[in-house]
């Protein structure tokens, strides 16, 4: 709803009676592939003084808990398209050195899935997302991958898992099927007819090793794909009632100095989740199915794609190990567009139970390493592990939200506000709101729910993150430059049952009542 006063100002009001949906869980997912140095002097860097005897970062392990991050998807993204997981387990002096066709890197494959199982498994509260390798491979492939995974003994390759050292199965729950197949880009492309076709038949042949998977099936790699919608229709159309979820990826960038249109991403996001939702809707009207498919966005992030740190090494004769790749340094302005993307995912938590931040060290990551040295958080850290500290477990509450606009060249006049709230399992509410404003601030209030009016004990925290200089950045160097600080600003009113707080421009905050 806009308001048309020229002030910048909103109002959100919280009503218990109207919910969402419960926050799934794996909403707060990542991603780790074998990209760069995401794995190699990321989680994983024997000899570094916090390494373990895994060679496990334990910097590195302290900042994922941190983070708040449940599901890992593991190995890739565009890598997995050539990758053969065979190459990453056993005897490590033994595992052959492969070329990376995705990335045009040396794989040494000496972390691989047993290193993956163990590693999150010492980060605690989190599973794996394994993705098996639709491009170059198919079927016998996956079932060969997942009967090393889940039998528990008694066959080759299970048995061969136990000899590896891990007795007992890696029990993984959730599979992709392939990785981005829509793009020309992939290694071992298809069409939507031939992708569909496939991504059925291994789903039907996984589900006969093991029947309790939830299998997420290749969407459109980006909203703008010429395809998208077309391929959605014909995938879903051929794999509807064996899969349980459907994928979607985006990346956001200002192209052309356009900060307004980039601090609005969520409007894109939004519009992608609704186009998608529709698609499985239609087919599942078309079908006559009482099956439910969901979307899990499990790529999202701001991501300067094009840049220096994007471009790839090039030539015959030059394949480095684990080089600096997609190593975007992220601003104040990228925390905040973050933050909204985590706000979107919220308000369509009925239909995406499933999301993995993209990626999770160094490569556009909330995370940073040195070799040897220090490990920190990037800006957009700190949206994400509020978020997921605050939201975990809770409800969402339908937004009813009212706001004045903002004008973006890509989008035309959008909600200069945009927030959700959130119920917490002990009645709390934490409401997550950022303005996108280049240059107003914001009076922002919050009508809590009736329950919580005229309660004197009531007591309100709120963080901020914001700067003056919306390009500050944290560095080797600086690593504390940009952190959230609690906003001043913030008033209750119990008896009224009112918040109200001003909202620099350009920011994201969290409030939390209870």
């Amino acid at each position: 709803m806009a308001q048309t006063s020229s002030a910048n100002a909103a109002q959100l009001i919280v009503d218990n009676d109207f919910e969402v949906a419960k926050v799934d869980k794996r909403l707060f997912g990542s991603f780790v592939e074998h990209l760069g140095r995401c794995v190699y002097t990321g989680i994983y860097e024997p000899g570094h003084p916090t390494a373990d005897a895994d060679g496990f970062r334990g910097d590195v392990i302290d900042l994922v808990r941190e983070l708040g991050v449940t599901t890992v998807r593991y190995p890739g993204g565009n890598f997995v398209s050539g990758y053969r997981w065979e190459d990453g387990v056993g005897p490590k002096d033994q595992r052959p050195r492969r070329l990376d066709m995705a990335w045009h890197c040396t794989e040494t494959n000496q972390f691989g899935l047993h290193e993956m199982a163990k590693w999150i498994d010492k980060v605690g509260d989190n599973e794996l997302m394994e993705a098996v390798n639709l491009g170059t491979r198919g079927l016998e492939d996956a079932m060969d991958l997942l009967e090393y995974a889940n039998i528990p003994g008694g066959t080759e390759l299970s048995e061969k898992r136990r000899a590896n050292g891990a007795d007992k199965p890696f029990d993984i729950r959730m599979w992709c099927l392939g990785n981005e197949m829509d793009g020309p880009w992939q290694l071992g492309h298809k069409s939507a007819e031939d992708y569909g076709t496939l991504a059925r038949s291994v789903a039907a042949g996984m589900r006969q090793m093991d029947s309790d998977l939830q299998l997420v099936v290749c969407g459109s790699s980006s909203h703008a794909m010429s395809t998208f919608g077309e391929w959605e229709q014909t995938v879903l159309g051929k794999a509807y009632d064996l899969v349980d979820f459907v994928s979607c990826h985006a990346y956001y960038q200002p192209f052309d100095g356009d900060m307004a249109s980039f601090l609005a991403s969520g409007v894109d996001m939004d519009g992608f989740i609704r186009d998608v939702a529709a698609s499985i809707d239609a087919t599942k009207a078309r079908l006559k199915s009482k099956h439910d498919v969901f979307i899990s966005f499990d790529e999202w992030n701001v991501w300067y794609a094009g840049q220096e740190p994007s471009k790839l090494p090039e030539g015959i004769g030059n394949w480095p190990v684990a080089p600096h790749l997609l190593e975007d340094v992220y601003s104040v302005a990228d925390a905040v567009v973050v933050g909204d993307l985590m706000i979107t995912l919220l308000k369509n938590a009925d239909r995406v139970h499933a999301a993995s931040l993209a990626q999770l060290v160094n490569v556009i990551a909330p995370i940073m390493t040195e070799p040897g040295g220090p490990a920190w958080r990037q800006t957009i850290f700190y949206p994400f592990s509020i978020t997921a500290r605050l939201a975990k477990g809770g409800t969402v509450i339908e937004p009813k939200l009212s706001s004045t606009q903002v004008r973006t060249p890509k989008f035309g006049e959008v909600d200069g506000v945009n927030a959700v709230a959130v119920r917490g399992a002990d009645g709390s509410v934490s409401v997550f709101v950022v303005n996108r404003s280049l240059s107003e601030p914001a009076k922002f209030e919050v009508r809590l729910p009736a329950e919580m009016r005229d309660n004197p004990n009531l007591d309100v925290q709120a963080l901020t993150l914001h700067d003056d200089d919306i390009n500050a950045r944290n560095t080797r160097n600086d690593q504390n430059r940009v952190t959230p600080q609690d906003n001043k600003t913030v008033t209750i009113f119990p008896k009224s049952g009112m918040v109200k707080i001003t909202l620099p421009a350009v920011s994201w905050t969290a409030i939390h009542v209870k």
